[in-house]
């Protein structure tokens, strides 16, 4: 991806910090990475906003109220038997 030059006020507290956090080896690394989570956060906010406007399809809804069946899981094995006991 093509970068640009720019010159930007920051608080250099803020940016201290971030860069601290993210270990970034740049004051620009940071702010590429700030404005990159900021994008993905929007994106998906504004995914779960679309998601949440439409109404649930009798199929989905039905999915949400299922609960599993865990009996093919169940067995005879004493769990306790089968580890060797600290001495």
């Amino acid at each position: 991806m093509a970068k640009e030059k720019a010159t930007i006020t920051v608080d250099r507290a803020k940016l201290s910090e971030a860069r601290a956090l993210l270990g970034a080896a740049s004051a620009s690394a940071t702010i590429d990475v700030a404005l990159s989570e900021l994008i993905r956060r929007r994106r998906v906010r504004n995914d779960v906003r679309a998601y949440a406007q439409t109404p649930s399809t009798a199929h989905e809804a039905a999915l949400g109220r299922t609960t599993p069946d865990w009996s093919d899981l169940s067995d005879d094995t004493d769990w306790d038997d089968e580890w060797p006991q600290d001495s």
